[in-house]
């Protein structure tokens, strides 16, 4: 089987790793749509339509999870070895968003990357505006609140019903304005924001944008230097078809370097190993924004997913994900129920919300029927990915249709409906 040689940077020689010179990393065969669906065994007993919540587990994860066991068992405490499998998922992320792998910090959640970037930010200046839209995930905004005791000022854009445009943050973003943290795609109602015209509108301005690309990354390609954005942050348990414990911060190159965060830790330094306790120093990589000791057997995991993911290829997952959103959300939309999410392919990604009476006893009667689907508040959430097929669409819609005493009557669709 071929090699690919990939250069590590210096700080994997700093750490006294093993071959530091390069990675080795075995080139693997494409898959098609049916031989990806083959690897999540849950669709030999299940529908499962929940990736908005947990990504489906895949035999490649799995066996991922028990190799990093059996090198725990083999090895005792191979450190070496697990500190450059971090490092190999740093290069494979960075890779698949169109980043550069020293613009990457790996963190044990999305809370950690967006606090190290808060706390490295000063309100004090003249800069001190946060301006959030109403489609936030609650960790997003919490942060930022919280940043109101040092100075921050939070001003919202406000959604209209279930749609929030750029014109929304127009109104509030201006040369007061620091950072803009805005959502990709929204965790209640699939909405999606117009990322490019957003940043176009906060650099217009001076501000930073933030992006929050949980519930879409995985579920299509994307470049973030193309896309302009100051921040990223988004992690593996979704689309990206790994497990809790795992995330990414993307750091724009150019800013690298003013951020200080007073939210830190031993791995955030320039040589970990030293264990220098009389001085902090700063590593010239989004390195310096990670903390603690890294979440090992998560590595393991995502390393997994986004090699499944790659092999599969962005643009094909994308076209399917496309292809059974419009399905769905057509096929619900002519039975008459309410659909919270936008009917334009540009505004809306791989999740469809339908409002229900009692979302939590329909999500129970789904699951009676074999279907995996979740909800926030009453909004039933049914979320598409690669492995999902035509035949689970067509499931979910008679489900729908045969529960419908438990969805929205078609009376309510003129006012919730975007």
């Amino acid at each position: 089987m071929a090699l690919v040689m990939l250069p590590l940077v210096d700080y994997c020689a700093s750490l006294q790793l093993p071959n530091p010179t390069c990675l080795l990393v075995h080139t693997m065969s494409t898959l098609s749509p049916d031989q990806f669906r083959s690897r999540f065994p849950i669709f030999g007993r299940r529908i499962y339509v929940n990736s908005c919540s947990q990504g489906a587990l895949s035999t490649d994860v799995e066996a991922a999870i028990h190799e990093y066991v059996e090198s725990w068992h083999e090895g005792g405490s191979p450190w070496e070895l697990w500190v450059q499998k971090v490092e190999e998922l740093r290069t494979a992320f960075a890779a698949s968003i169109g980043a550069d792998r020293d613009e990457i910090a790996v963190m044990p959640s999305a809370s950690a990357g967006i606090n190290a970037v808060a706390s490295a930010l000063d309100f004090s200046a003249g800069r001190s505006g946060v301006a959030m839209g109403e489609f936030e995930f609650p960790t997003m905004a919490h942060v930022w609140l919280a940043q109101q005791r040092r100075g921050a000022v939070v001003r919202w854009a406000r959604a209209d019903g279930q749609r929030l445009d750029v014109d929304a943050y127009a109104a509030v973003v201006d040369e007061r304005t620091l950072i803009v943290p805005a959502t990709h795609v929204c965790f209640r109602n699939g909405h999606k924001t117009d990322i490019a015209a957003l940043t176009t509108l906060c650099h217009a301005h001076g501000a930073y944008v933030f992006l929050d690309d949980y519930q879409r990354t995985g579920s299509g390609p994307i470049d973030v230097h193309a896309l302009g954005v100051d921040f990223m942050v988004t992690g593996c348990l979704k689309y990206l078809l790994a497990e809790a414990g795992v995330a990414f911060l993307y750091v724009r190159r150019d800013l690298i370097a003013r951020l200080e965060p007073t939210v830190t830790g031993w791995f955030g330094r320039v040589n970990p190993f030293a264990y220098r306790i009389d001085e902090i120093d700063w590593p010239p990589a989004a390195t310096r924004l990670e903390g603690g000791t890294p979440p090992v057997p998560n590595a393991y995991a995502a390393l997994a997913g986004l090699s499944l993911l790659e092999r599969l290829g962005y643009d094909v997952v994308a076209q399917q994900v496309e292809q059974l959103v419009e399905r769905y959300r057509s096929a619900v939309d002519a039975s008459g129920f309410v659909v919270l999410t936008p009917a334009e392919r540009a505004r809306r990604g791989p999740l469809v919300v339908v409002q229900s009476v009692d979302a939590p006893a329909m999500v129970t009667r789904l699951a009676a029927r074999g279907i995996i689907a979740s909800c926030r508040g009453n909004g039933l959430r049914v979320s598409f990915h690669a492995y999902n097929n035509v035949a689970d669409v067509d499931a979910v819609v008679s489900a729908l249709v045969a529960e419908s005493a438990l969805l929205e009557p078609p009376a309510a669709r003129s006012a919730l409906q975007p």
